[in-house]
């Protein structure tokens, strides 16, 4: 017995003597959990202040199924299913395998939670996290983007800026029985999380729904595959409204298809068409080629290599000005100007208004469109690139050149963050955009005249008119490349625009891929514009300038 006692004391000793700090720690380290404390991400707001992406405090209810009664589970899953609104299939399928001993249920509010809590059903309980929350549904959806399941941006300005918007999570350390219930009163160690900044755009609320109001209409009206409208500040390139039809929902976005998630204002790349003909009427003022009264004696077709490429509308022989020429949106007197001016220096004017390079505005998802080397543009190429076939933009891009002639010949790099708060919460503004002479103000000036003769009663853009202001703009109706037919199927409306013409404030683009009810820019875009630039002159309350707009001839001899 002295023996078998020497060896238990020697085995005491060394248990609770020698090695009891390893043990010791080993238990502790069964004992101890770490549990991570969420940060809540920051908010995206408008120009205002107004949240269009916000973080909200939530509920992850939970069951522990090891440690609910078999008779009970039947009332828990009708009660649950119940508070909740779930099928109670689904809550007694949860609850089913009593082995398992933490399987989440819902994300709900607090309140909800409390009242769940509130019955006080054994193993059922709530952990704290937040939940993404967009107020305003659609409102510039596919812009914003939206979150998945881990709280992380999956697409849009919530990807792009992520880690700005996330934070940096904490950590909390508790110590658990041997069931997984927390300890009382033992050490816990808080790693306090650091909250996500909050990202402020240069969207307009207001003006962000009334484009998405007239655009989603238009293409429902039109029978359109899709749509997209722009407005932008004139002096600061800043954007104040960008919508998509469709819009994405951002409380059902799992229900959409991922192919109506992108930005298609920033992402769709088209051929612009008419639209176009600012860039070959700046390259040809600004090289001297041409004035706003030199003469061109236009047909309504023109040989280009082996093609004959037709006007836009057929006519007689007629002597228009160049002005004229823009003003009625003639493919002839276009192809005609540019090859005064040159396929070389044409398509470094197209550089320079930015074609060819993503824009740098800040959204997700930009494109840069494709401009081909002038030296491979094919024969008859070398004069569809003046009306704007045969090479590809973004609507944002055509929003920026007109942005360029509206503000005297200077590009301002489009923008859409305002700014971005510190961790004092102030608002740090973001840098201004850079600003590039594209061309000189004689010849912004020069076009803005055109622009301006062609919404008067001899041009192309009369129901972009808009009453008591003098306004300046250009339809644009292109043929539509599809790779679904492998060819040229449908087309491209747009207008594209600014106002007051004599002292721009705001640029507004409207462009509707593939319309089945009419197809001319001039007919179904217009409109848009027209629409969205009342709206916004009204919004922005910019009154009309009272000017009278000059006489602009456009045939010789009048």
């Amino acid at each position: 017995m002295t023996f078998v006692l020497s060896i238990f004391a020697g085995r005491l000793v060394q248990l609770q003597g020698l090695d009891s700090k390893v043990y010791a720690a080993e238990a502790a380290e069964q004992r101890i959990r770490g549990e991570k404390i969420t940060a809540r991400r920051g908010s995206i707001t408008d120009v205002n202040g107004h949240e269009l992406a916000l973080t909200v405090e939530a509920r992850e209810l939970f069951v522990d199924p090891s440690v609910i009664p078999a008779a009970q589970r039947d009332r828990v899953a009708t009660v649950l299913a119940a508070d909740l609104g779930r099928p109670k299939e689904e809550i007694a399928a949860k609850l089913a395998d009593p082995k398992k001993r933490y399987v989440p249920v819902a994300t709900v509010t607090p309140a909800v939670a409390d009242k769940v809590l509130g019955r006080e059903f054994k193993g059922v309980g709530s952990k704290h996290e937040y939940r993404r929350d967009y107020p305003g549904g659609d409102l510039a959806g596919t812009l914003l983007g939206f979150v998945g399941d881990d709280g992380n941006g999956l697409t849009g300005l919530e990807l792009l800026h992520d880690k700005l918007l996330a934070g940096q999570d904490g950590e909390q350390v508790i110590e658990t029985g041997a069931k997984g219930q927390r300890i009382p009163m033992t050490h816990t160690t808080i790693r306090t999380p650091v909250e996500g900044r909050d990202v402020r755009l240069t969207i307009d609320r207001d003006i962000q729904w009334a484009a998405q109001k007239a655009i989603s209409e238009q293409v429902a009206a039109t029978g359109a595959r899709t749509g997209s409208a722009i407005v932008m500040d004139v002096q600061t390139g800043q954007v104040l409204a960008v919508a998509n039809a469709p819009e994405l929902d951002l409380k059902n976005w799992e229900k959409t298809s991922a192919d109506d998630w992108v930005n298609r204002a920033a992402s769709d790349v088209f051929e612009p068409g008419s639209t176009n003909k600012v860039i070959t009427a700046a390259a040809a003022l600004e090289s001297g080629a041409v004035r706003p009264d030199t003469v061109f004696t236009v047909d309504d077709e023109i040989r280009c290599a082996d093609r004959t490429l037709r006007d836009s509308h057929p006519h007689p022989v007629e002597r228009l000005t160049f002005s004229g020429v823009v003003a009625t949106s003639s493919n002839v007197g276009t192809i005609l100007a540019a090859q005064k001016v040159g396929d070389q220096k044409l398509h470094e004017m197209m550089r320079r208004f930015g074609f060819g390079a993503k824009p740098g505005a800040g959204f997700y998802g930009e494109e840069a469109g494709l401009l081909p080397s002038w030296e491979k543009w094919s024969g008859s190429q070398r004069c569809t690139v003046a009306y704007g076939q045969g090479v590809s933009v973004t609507a944002l891009q055509t929003a920026s050149v007109y942005q360029t002639i509206a503000n005297g010949g200077v590009r301002v790099t489009p923008s859409i963050v305002a700014g971005t708060t510190d961790e004092n919460d102030a608002l740090v503004p973001a840098a201004p955009g850079k600003r590039t002479r594209v061309v000189s103000e004689r010849t912004a000036r020069q076009v803005t005249g055109m622009l301006e003769a062609a919404v008067g009663a001899d041009g192309t853009g009369t129901m972009a008119a808009i009453d008591d202001y003098r306004v300046a703009g250009k339809t644009g109706t292109a043929m539509r490349y599809d790779a679904a037919c492998q060819g040229y199927c449908g087309y491209t409306a747009t207008f594209v625009g600014f106002a007051p013409a004599d002292k721009p404030r705001l640029v507004v683009l409207a462009v509707i891929q593939d319309p089945h009810k009419g197809y001319y820019g001039g007919e179904i875009a217009a409109p848009v514009f027209k629409k969205v630039m009342t709206f916004a002159l009204k919004s922005k309350k910019i009154p009309p300038t009272g000017t009278t707009p000059p006489t602009v001839r456009i045939r010789a001899g009048e």
